[in-house]
């Protein structure tokens, strides 16, 4: 079917190769990663986000009957449940799981800092961004959320969503504690 075939570009990446996988989605070209956590820690990450992997299924099964759609994405590491039918646009992610109320997580999107009038910054896709909370979910499992809902909850303040918008933009920074947030001034993104 013409429909379920990846895109030229998702073709042309390497499989088994993460950093390839990610420059796709990202646009940009990113560090690649050691063999040692692709291959050991991949998965001990995705047991230790499985809680949160399951809470994202149970939603997933609960949005089925109502049109939503299931797709597996390797390249973001991630079940996209896509054609949510609540919600006013956007997306989830609880670990493996992205659910967005869109056809397709390479729409083009705005950063929170850039609806939160912080700024002028370019468009980014929706994968990109998910794609850094996958990683974040990856490193700190069923801690994830109480961190997240301790540094403001969706908000253009959040770190987790600043990251996000980092690693969608320029494909690296994607810890909510990395130097580069660190060095921001007080007055950004308020």
């Amino acid at each position: 079917m013409k429909g379920s075939e990846p895109s030229p570009r998702l073709r042309s990446a390497k499989l088994g190769h993460l950093s390839s996988e990610c420059a796709v989605i990202t646009g940009r070209a990113s560090q690649r990663l050691p063999a040692a956590i692709r291959y050991c820690c991949l998965p001990i990450g995705m047991a230790w986000t499985l809680p949160n992997t399951l809470l994202g299924l149970l939603l997933a099964a609960f949005g089925i009957p109502f049109g939503a759609r299931l797709r597996w994405h390797g390249e973001l590491l991630a079940l996209a449940v896509s054609r949510w039918p609540w919600g006013k646009g956007g997306a989830l992610t609880l670990g493996n799981v992205i659910v967005h109320t869109g056809g397709t997580l390479q729409q083009p999107c705005r950063t929170y800092a850039h609806r939160a009038g912080h700024g002028v910054e370019p468009m980014v896709t929706l994968a990109a961004h998910e794609l850094a909370h996958v990683y974040q979910y990856l490193v700190l499992g069923p801690l994830f959320l109480p961190l997240y809902m301790l540094c403001g909850g969706i908000s253009a303040r959040n770190r987790f969503e600043r990251a996000a918008d980092r690693y969608a933009v320029s494909g690296r920074g994607w810890w909510p504690w990395s130097r580069a947030l660190r060095g921001e001034s007080s007055t950004t993104h308020r």
